[in-house]
This record gives structure tokens, sequence and C-alpha cells, in this order.
């Protein structure tokens, strides 16, 4: 079969941009590492009957109606409102606070009259329903506000990232820090867009929908790079050349070869652990932000709905460095001054072949959401189409 465009992976990036060119008449061919589709959003039944989400939990929210709109051609949505507590160490035993740090987690964390008096400095000082920083509060002239950046820092923010970024306290960015922000509301929601749920039916069921084109040719089990080749400006499938556009949304490095040295990512290990309960947390997602190895538990039952009692199922999430170890998966890019400029190789090396799309996390090598990886995918596959017709 001839094809008028190849891409490696469905995910979201993948996915979405097959979509759209099969709809415009291209001729798709989908190449999918994995047995599955719908990349680190796959989910599933464990053997308790459970839905899980494989590779960690996944909540889709956004602001972008041509984003929600799009993806709602392919399921019917789950209304849901995610909300995340820290679990903490206290004198009594331990407290849970709403995440990110707002009215409610300064009432929990300094009682009825110490937060009282906290609350009316920080509403009169910023005004009620504000979002405020850490900087903010520490170059506050009030001493009780910077101590209150202190606390945020210290209990919510600086050990669980850590964990999470194998970093030490001097080796944190600054700037990151500074944007960690007190919500001066009793909004506990951990999201504040206007288009939050889950699919209805998985996200797996959301993937295999839009996959379902004439126009789509989708291959599982293959990796992209055992059939391309780029040499001399040329691209080859299977040692011919191939002048349609490539999409590719896996690893920039590997796909040619870590020729430049590989880039650094952060890696996760999962543990699911199934009970005999109906649930065992108090929210979907439990964040140990000072103590632990992992640095969270998701439990799945409150994201996605499903009724199945006396059974649930929970992950933790423990973070460590990518090796590039058979079986691993590199989930977070690192970013820095050496691995941009890194990364910077392997992004010129992709623009000698014109029709090349580096697109997503891994090839853009950038922290994505799923909908801004969507509103991308929608953007290219346009621009695309677009540049065929004219």
């Amino acid at each position: 079969m001839t094809y008028d465009s190849i891409i490696a992976g469905a995910g979201f990036a993948g996915a979405v941009t097959a979509r759209v060119l099969a709809e415009a008449g291209r001729r798709v061919l989908v190449l999918e590492q994995r047995p599955h589709v719908g990349g680190n959003a796959f989910d599933c039944l464990d053997e308790s009957g459970i839905l899980i989400h494989q590779y960690g939990p996944h909540i889709f929210h956004t602001n972008d109606k041509t984003v929600f709109d799009f993806l709602s051609r392919f399921t019917v949505w789950r209304t849901y409102e995610h909300e995340v507590v820290a679990n903490l160490p206290a004198e009594n035993g331990r407290m849970e606070l709403p995440v990110p740090f707002n009215l409610a987690s300064l009432r929990l964390a300094f009682g009825p009259e110490r937060s009282a008096q906290l609350q009316e400095k920080l509403i009169s000082a910023y005004g009620a329903g504000t979002k405020v920083t850490i900087l903010q509060l520490r170059e506050a002239t009030d001493p009780a506000l910077s101590d209150l950046a202190q606390y945020v820092y210290d209990h919510i923010f600086v050990r669980y990232t850590m964990k999470q970024w194998g970093q030490t306290p001097e080796e944190i960015d600054p700037a990151v820090t500074a944007r960690v922000p007190v919500f001066l509301s009793e909004d506990c929601r951990y999201f504040q867009d206007t288009y939050q749920g889950m699919p209805l039916h998985g996200y797996t069921a959301l993937f295999e929908n839009m996959l379902r084109h004439d126009n789509v040719d989708l291959r599982l089990n293959t990796d992209a790079r055992e059939h391309l080749r780029f040499e001399n400006g040329t691209i080859l499938l299977d040692g011919a050349e191939f002048t349609g556009d490539v999409i590719y949304s896996g690893p920039a490095d590997e796909l040619f070869g870590c020729c430049f040295g590989r880039l650094p990512y952060r890696t996760l290990d999962f543990k699911f652990e199934t009970f005999p309960a109906d649930v065992v947390q108090s929210h979907g997602t439990v964040n140990y932000t000072m103590d632990e190895d992992y640095t969270r538990i998701t439990e799945f039952k409150h994201l996605t709905g499903q009724v199945r009692p006396g059974v649930t199922t929970t992950v933790k999430e423990y973070s460590r460095a990518y090796t590039g170890a058979d079986g691993e998966i590199p989930y977070y890019a690192i970013a820095n001054a050496d691995t941009a400029a890194l990364y910077a190789k392997y992004a010129e090396k992709a623009a000698q072949f014109p029709r090349l799309h580096l697109l997503g996390r891994l090839a853009e090598y950038r922290y994505y959401n799923m909908d801004a990886i969507v509103a991308g995918a929608l953007a290219l596959s346009r621009k695309l189409i677009g540049e065929s017709a004219c």
C-alpha cells in the first residue's frame, strides 16, 4: 500500500494527527512500538476488574474549546474535577492538606485562631480569590506572611520536588520555587480549567475511536526506527525513498541513535496494589510531600467513577533517573541550559529532513499537558493539509 504520511506513535500526538490527515484524504500509516494504542494515557482492566491507568493517572482538563470539541467526537465525558491532598506527619498522626495550598489548607495546618489571623492578612494584602506565589509572600514586609511562605515551601514543595527530580534544594531552580502558589480561596480543585473530565469508557476507547478510519493503517508492536532511515536529506521506508510526511513522537535522541549523547529524563516505577475495600483513600491522588520514598498514590475508582463494590486498586509512583534500559519509559524531560543545547543538536539534525516533523513531549523534549499536545497535533496536521493543497 502507498502512504501519504507515516506517524510514529499512537498517543495523543500521533492519533490526533492521523485522524485529521485521514479525514483530509491522506492515507496514513501509524507505527506503534507498544502492543496498544493511547501512549501513556492507555487504560485497561486489571485482574480485579478495576479500570487502571497503566502509566500513571491522566486527568483531562483544558480551557481550549477547540481541543475539547475535537476529542468530544470520540468520547462521552464523565464529569470529574480532580482534588489532591498532601499527606503529612502531624503531632497526632498524620494530616491531609489540599494541594495547591489554599484557605482550607491554612485552617488545617494552623488551626482556627491562627489561620483566621493569617487569612485576614493575606486577603487584606492580596485580595480574595487571588493566587499568590511564594516569592510574593517571601517579599512581604509582614514576617507572618514570609513565615507562611517558608511553611508551604518546606511542607508542600521542596521534599516532593527532591523526590520527583532527584535534586537537592540547592539544585532546584529558584524560578520554579518562586512560582509555587497559595490560593486565597476555598476552591480545592487541582485544576481550574473550564473543561474537566474523564472519558466515560476510558482513554483506550477514545483512541480506538479516533484511529478507526478507512485511511488509517495501524500497526502495533512495530518500532518505527526499525523501518525508517534518514540519509543525506532523504527518508527511507524499508530501504525505499519515502517522499511523504513523517510525524515522529518518540525520543528525538533515540531516533538518531543518540549520536550526540543521550538526553536525560526522569522515569517512573509503579507499584499497583489491590485491596478488599470499596475505597482506601479520601481523594483520587494523595501526595507524600515530606516522607516516604514514593511521591504519590492514586486510587483509580475516584477518577473513573467505576462501581465495583469490595475491591479497589491503587498505584504508588517512584521517580528515578532514566537510563535507556529495556523496559524503561522516559516520562519527564530535564530542562536546563545543557539539555537545551543538546536537544538543539538533534532538532538541527531533524531539520535536514524537511518532511520530518517532531511532535510531542519526547520528540520536542518539553513538558506538555494532554490538551497542549492535542492542540499542537491539530495545528501541525492542519498546516500539512494546507501545504498539500497549495
